[in-house]
């Protein structure tokens, strides 16, 4: 599975602490791997049908979108900001 990244994503990854985009890169990795490795406890979105939710760790998340077998990651950050509810 191809992995791409929003420019939102990007923006939003950059301002996350070192040890954060470390976490990050390594669930990166296992969801090019295995979209549903258990330690990214993948999850369906409430934004619509093809929209995921993946753990970066207990207080961080990133989202995604599935699109022909491939995801488009769309943001990272804190639970709450990460799955844009702030």
């Amino acid at each position: 599975m191809q992995v791409g990244k929003t420019a939102n994503f990007v923006k939003k990854y950059k301002k996350l602490p070192s040890s954060i985009q470390r976490k990050v890169d390594k669930q990166i990795n296992f969801l090019a791997i295995d979209f549903f490795h258990p330690s990214l406890n993948t999850k369906k979105h409430g934004f619509g049908v093809d929209w995921w939710e993946f753990r970066v760790d207990y207080h961080f998340r990133m989202t995604g979108k599935k699109i022909n077998g491939d995801i488009i990651l769309h943001t990272v950050g804190s639970h709450d900001d990460g799955l844009g509810k702030k």
